[in-house]
């Protein structure tokens, strides 16, 4: 009955790890493809736990019958200790908290510096922005939008930043960030316990699997950008809890962040380098960033679609639109585009009509590693 106690032990310690070892970017853990193991883990946790439980309860009696109590005791200490690790510390809805309170301040209380890059989204006449030093450490941020709820959503080991409605069979959803997988996030709705995909929004395990949350066109550019364009936007203020947690200064959107998994390749086409992917119906592409910024724009075609990129003049702002057809090649003036005597300012909007707009295409800027791996035929810009 002793082997019992120390086996039940044993097996609960190692069980508690390995169900936060596959969705945590731990040594090995993010190139193997665990997501179904994982899950089946994360589902059968209580299971798991009470046959650990009852293997420990019926050795109890015996080790601690004889003299070396101390044994056992340090024995069971330790792994309730390994527990507590693994489930109120190694955990990342516990390592990166919600808001507690979604403030949002117009630019004249804004406490934001303009360099700043922000998402942002301009829906049903309302403009709001979010910026990705906050969205690092929360993931996730759920609002309102134009009367259309949001979740706005960020991975900083991918950078990849994600806007969705998160409804689900026309029904209102909440999510709560539970691991990573192949280096990018997941979360898990609130109805189900399905786990979905970051980068996608796409349910990759649990009873929604294979549903998409339906993306939400969103820009990434600065604030100062996203104010000239959008004068009355309203602004993510820092959550007073979690401003130590912020990255204050900027190291991450500016690249400078120093962290294996964060940090960004110098070089084109490494894992960390960054580029601009383009998804166009089942088509994508992807755009070297040090192209981009030293053209400045670009005309192409993703599968038979033409589209153009274009980059704003601060360097970090950039744009996606549909072009009308082939002979609309565009031009690059100050933040203006211009083509067939017609002018466009980085929103798509029409400076002689603002009522006309170009169809705008959503483009991410992110790690080279992402975007092959969730859009594996994607074609090179090279």
């Amino acid at each position: 009955m002793k082997r019992s106690f120390y086996a039940g032990l044993l097996g609960l310690a190692l069980f508690e790890a390995l169900k936060v070892y596959f969705i945590m970017p731990m040594p090995g853990s993010q190139g193997i493809n665990s997501l179904g193991f994982a899950y089946f883990l994360h589902t059968y946790r209580w299971v798991f736990r009470a046959a650990f439980i009852l293997a420990i309860a019926a050795g109890c009696r015996a080790v601690f019958k004889g003299g070396w109590k101390w044994l056992p005791g340090l024995a069971a200490a330790a792994a309730l200790a390994v527990v507590w690790l693994f489930n109120f510390q190694i955990t990342a809805d516990r390592m990166f908290l919600q808001p507690s309170k979604l403030t949002l301040a117009p630019r004249s209380g804004n406490s934001v510096g303009e360099a700043s890059i922000v998402i942002g989204i301009e829906r049903g006449g309302e403009a709001k922005a979010y910026p990705i030093r906050f969205l690092v450490y929360h993931h996730q941020v759920q609002d309102t939008i134009g009367g259309t709820p949001v979740i706005v959503t960020y991975c900083s080991v991918c950078r990849t930043g994600r806007v969705f409605e998160p409804t689900v069979g026309g029904k209102l959803e909440t999510f709560r960030l539970v691991g990573m997988d192949h280096f990018n996030a997941m979360f898990e709705d609130a109805s189900t316990h399905s786990w979905w995909r970051q980068a996608t929004g796409e349910a990759v395990a649990g009873p929604r699997k294979g549903l998409s949350l339906p993306e939400v066109d969103a820009s990434q550019v600065t604030l100062g950008e996203w104010f000239r364009l959008h004068p009355g936007s309203l602004v993510m203020q820092p959550d007073e809890p979690s401003r130590e947690n912020y990255d204050t200064y900027g190291r991450f959107e500016r690249g400078l962040s120093t962290g294996e998994l964060t940090r960004t390749d110098r070089s084109s086409w490494l894992d960390k380098s960054w580029v601009v992917g383009i998804q166009v119906g089942l088509s994508s592409k992807a755009y070297d960033w040090r192209r981009l910024r030293a053209q400045r724009i670009i005309n192409d075609r993703v599968g038979d679609v033409p589209v153009v990129l274009a980059l704003s003049a601060d360097q970090k702002s950039f744009a996606a639109f549909e072009r009308p057809d082939d002979g609309w090649v565009f031009a690059l003036q100050g933040d203006v585009l211009s083509a067939n005597g017609r002018s466009f300012d980085l929103s798509g909007r029409d400076l002689a009509a603002p009522d006309r707009r170009l169809k705008s295409v959503n483009g991410h800027q992110e790690f080279w590693q992402s975007w092959r791996t969730f859009h594996p035929d994607t074609l090179q810009d090279i």
